[in-house]
């Protein structure tokens, strides 16, 4: 059976919330461990230095890169994998390439171009192939939660982001690189025992027949305008997002002598992490448009890059930093919920998968960029500035996303009218028969009346089954059409006696 058919989302229940901790467990592993890296970049850097290798500063910090541009890099390639051969597998694909590039790196760690390949390339695409699965599976369990779900499931990444680099640091003190190495393989085993939860939730057998992929790539998702949108708009938007993250010890260490730029990068994971909650559960609300939400935070988090430089002091950083985790926070949280917003069940995979992909591009090089310009002016007033510019471009440009509409939703009304049409039809005709009348012409008639006595609900629900399966399983981003025709319903329930 096609994963791609489901039930509609249970929204609770005890295998849905061990879904959503299994996810939690899945992201904080990953991202704790990549966000982290800086305390096995030290040691790392120590042993190639004392080993005379040339650069070690450079290769060290190759490492990192390599794996956190190849887990975004190849998350479309865990969309496809996604749609292809099921969340499960992917995921637990994932959990033991990571665990393996972990494992090797732990006896090779003397040669620094092994670590390229176990830890930056390995692990990297192990990380990708669990990540994106895992973000996918809360739409098959949640709908009506689906903000707050997401948000305590990328939190995840901010609370074992505050506590990796101190477990880290003990089992290098104690025990070693490789030792230590080791350890952090046998994390990566929790990702695949949480791959064993995320089980889509099918229709029966009976009611769904089995389809195939015709090709690997889902290409509906590229002919949803709003999506093509919201995909080249948020890698624009991310070129100057990750400038701070980078930056912000040394930043601290030239413009306020004596303070410790460590404390602010904590304070962003805090922030951040609180935030993926509440504007998790604020997405929640059904009048909240989400892409607004994701708009407000990219204005923040550029005007506030941009006002970092001008801190006159170091508690007005503090609080510039704050507020930058807390929209950082609501930014990454509505990533997995506006994707099903706009794609749905069958196209949400993919879509994350080659958004992640194409922000790996801009992550990459927009901190490398702002080291460039500060080598050459020894200030970062401008790296700063010009990083503030694409998430306020960002923002105003988001709302092509809300405005447009996608070819989808116009076959989706055209596909519901039809279907109304049809079901009113055999409503008339029922209800005439029934009282001995002759059936009244349906040319004549309402697109959309209720009939005599039988309830509003009653023919909307058989109006509503008479369409294809697909467009039953409705996301948030059709509820505007349920309620017009709900709309037309109430304007014309006053003519029934008429027939």
């Amino acid at each position: 059976m096609s994963e791609t058919e489901k039930v509609p989302p249970p929204d609770g229940g005890v295998r849905a919330w061990s879904v959503m901790v299994a996810s939690f467990l899945c992201n904080g592993v990953i991202f704790g461990l990549i966000n982290s890296y800086s305390v096995v970049y030290v040691e790392l850097q120590r042993r190639l230095t004392e080993a005379g290798v040339e650069d070690a500063s450079s290769k060290a910090s190759l490492v990192g890169s390599l794996t956190i541009g190849t887990t975004f890099f190849l998350s479309p390639v865990a969309g496809i994998l996604t749609d292809k051969i099921g969340i499960r597998v992917t995921t637990f694909i994932g959990g033991l390439l990571a665990a393996l590039g972990l494992f090797a790196a732990s006896f090779s760690y003397e040669k620094v171009t092994s670590l390229y390949l176990t830890y930056g390339v390995l692990f990297g695409v192990g990380s990708s192939l669990a990540y994106t699965p895992s973000l996918v599976i809360l739409g098959h369990y949640f709908q009506r939660y689906m903000g707050v779900v997401n948000g305590f499931v990328t939190a995840g990444s901010s609370t074992f982001t505050m506590l990796m680099p101190y477990l880290i640091d003990a089992l290098l003190t104690n025990y070693g690189l490789g030792v230590c190495l080791r350890c952090l393989s046998l994390f990566m085993c929790f990702i695949m025992l949480s791959s064993l939860l995320f089980k889509p939730i099918t229709a029966d057998e009976t009611q769904v027949k089995k389809k195939e992929f015709k090709s690997l790539i889902n290409k509906s998702i590229w002919m949803n305008r709003r999506y093509v949108y919201w995909a080249v708009i948020i890698p624009m938007a991310l070129f100057g997002y990750f400038v701070p993250y980078v930056h912000m010890v040394k930043f601290v260490e030239d413009n306020f002598p004596g303070h410790d730029g460590k404390n602010l990068v904590f304070c962003i994971g805090v922030t951040s992490g609180l935030g993926r909650l509440i504007f998790g559960r604020i997405a929640d609300y059904p009048r909240i448009n989400r892409v607004y939400l994701q708009q407000l935070s990219f204005f923040l988090i550029g005007s506030v890059t941009m006002l970092m430089v001008v801190c006159p002091s170091f508690r007005l950083l503090i609080v510039c930093v704050l507020t930058m985790g807390l929209f950082d926070g609501c930014f990454i949280s509505l990533l997995g919920p506006i994707a099903f917003d706009l794609c749905g069940h069958a196209g949400a995979g993919q879509a994350i998968g080659f958004l992640l992909g194409f922000c790996s591009i801009p992550l990459t090089i927009g901190p490398p960029i702002a080291g460039l310009i500060y080598d050459h002016t020894k200030s970062y007033s401008i790296p700063f500035f010009l990083a503030g510019i694409p998430p306020i471009l960002g923002a105003a440009l988001l709302f092509l996303v809300s405005c447009s509409t996608s070819r989808n939703a116009d076959e989706a009304k055209t596909r519901i009218q039809d279907g109304c049409d049809a079901a009113t039809s055999q409503l008339i005709h029922h209800s005439a028969m029934k009282n001995g009348k002759k059936t009244p012409s349906t040319a004549s008639l309402p697109l959309f009346v209720p009939v005599y006595s039988i309830p509003l609900s009653a023919s909307y629900s058989v109006c509503h089954n008479s369409l294809p399966r697909h467009f039953q399983l409705f996301n948030r981003a059709s509820h505007s059409l349920n309620s017009e025709c709900e709309l037309l319903y109430d304007k014309t329930s006053a003519s029934y006696t008429e027939l």
